[in-house]
């Protein structure tokens, strides 16, 4: 099945942000600096293009001179039933760290359990599971 992937414009600080989403996902973070690319439009140690290739895949690049970074309004990324219990906890708890919980992870009165967290880059996150545990 094919998803969206998310691909984000980070503010200087892709190499930092990617590599924390691998660190919180697990896989492997690829990136790739803009003179490894022949691009002279930036610094060039900073990321032209990077990738998460794990469970939860992220794509990014830091933002061009004048190009402005990442701002979520609206929009969520929704992990919701997505892995185990265990392993979404484990996620949310990883994207709080630095980051700014919205509504904690647990028991909902419908039935289900999730919870929002803004991380320490600005994304948005919805993650839950059916049921309660």
């Amino acid at each position: 099945m094919t998803a969206p992937q998310p691909y984000v414009t980070f503010p200087g600080n892709a190499r930092e942000a990617l590599t924390f989403y691998a660190s919180v996902f697990g896989g492997r973070a690829e990136m790739y600096t803009l003179a490894e690319f022949n691009r002279t439009d930036g610094p060039p140690e900073a990321i032209a293009h990077g990738e998460v290739d794990g469970p939860v895949r992220i794509g990014g690049s830091d933002a061009a001179p004048g190009q402005p970074g990442v701002s979520m309004h609206g929009l969520m990324l929704a992990l919701l039933g997505t892995a185990e219990p265990e392993v979404l906890h484990r996620w949310f708890d990883a994207l709080a760290d630095g980051g700014t919980v919205v509504d904690p992870l647990g028991p909902k009165p419908w039935g289900a359990s999730d919870g929002q967290v803004i991380d320490r880059f600005g994304l948005h996150w919805l993650i839950g599971y059916e049921g309660q545990q």
